[in-house]
């Protein structure tokens, strides 16, 4: 029998896939940051829709505060809409709680995801809540729609080789509270997707390691990193740069004749936030690979946080 800690995450997506009616004309397909929904000619946005989860001992542990835990279930669904060249709309939260759970925290938890909404944007539309066995984790659950125009959408699929790699931030050290804490980039890839459109362009979740090689694959191509290029955060290694996760950096694919002129005028618009080029795309089987990275079913790995 085949487990899911023998095939990973990855496959499995693409095994269930095939197993449900897909849109037949998407605007973008499963394995982008978010999905993406023409409403018809006449229209200038285009709707993105994005669902994330939390749960308990694996997105955080118990004595996390509440209200950093809903800031972060808020801010990562903003990173993805963020990925896309988008902004947040309307937001739905699932909540599955033991019964013994304290108010208070279940209060907490809510004013955490209300900061967040207020800082970045968008509404709470609403929402469902259930009870799961008294040994079992906590699920913070967040559904949420949101918008693009047309030409600033930007996926992961249209990098070609020769395209310089670039993040933004620094990498590595989430495990240290730095998973709790962070901002999405909206107003960084706004200002990107109107400026310097990337080529391609994620946020990073699961490392450099484990998200890098999805962009590349996306794009047909390979990839190139030079370690030594890497932005890190103090105290961290290049291998916690790639592995540890939950970074939520944007990382873009940019023609390589432009990336000077973005870097100057980056430097104008963000001078307290890094932009760094890492390295650059190559042709596909070309290249190399990276070892690291979060594997939601991979044995033995314990917690993400």
């Amino acid at each position: 029998m085949t487990h899911l800690s023998d095939i990973g995450e990855d496959a499995l997506i693409q095994r269930l896939v095939r197993l449900v009616p897909l849109d037949p004309s998407p605007a973008a397909g499963p394995g982008d940051d978010c999905a993406v929904v023409d409403p018809g000619p006449g229209h200038s946005k285009l709707q993105l829709l994005k669902t994330d989860a939390l749960v308990e001992h694996v997105h955080f542990l118990p004595e996390a505060a509440p209200r950093a835990v809903g800031w972060k279930a808020c801010a990562r669904v903003m990173s993805d809409f963020a990925a896309m060249g988008g902004q947040p709309e309307r937001f739905l939260v699932t909540l599955a709680l033991p019964p013994h759970t304290p108010v208070a925290w279940v209060e907490n938890l809510y004013l955490g995801i209300g900061e967040c909404l207020r800082h970045f944007g968008g509404v709470l539309a609403g929402g469902e809540t259930s009870s799961v066995p008294p040994s079992s984790a906590a699920v913070i659950s967040i559904a949420a729609t949101g918008s693009v125009l047309r030409h600033h959408l930007t996926l992961r699929s249209t990098a070609k080789p020769g395209h310089a790699l670039l993040v933004t931030g620094t990498l590595g050290g989430s495990r240290h509270a730095k998973h709790l804490t962070f901002s999405p980039r909206l107003r960084e890839a706004a200002w990107l997707v109107s400026h310097f459109k990337p080529a391609a362009m994620m946020d990073l979740s699961d490392g450099l390691a484990r998200d890098l090689p999805r962009l590349a694959a996306a794009s047909g191509c390979g990839f190139v990193v030079e370690p030594s290029a890497l932005p890190l955060t103090a105290g961290c290694t290049v291998e916690q740069a790639l592995g540890d996760g939950e970074d939520f950096e944007m990382l873009l694919a940019l023609e390589d004749a432009r990336v000077d002129e973005l870097l100057a005028a980056w430097c104008d618009v963000f001078p307290e936030l890094a932009l760094t080029r890492i390295g650059r795309l190559v042709e596909a089987g070309a290249g190399e690979t990276l070892a690291g990275g979060w594997e939601h079913f991979a044995p033995g790995l314990g917690i993400k946080h």
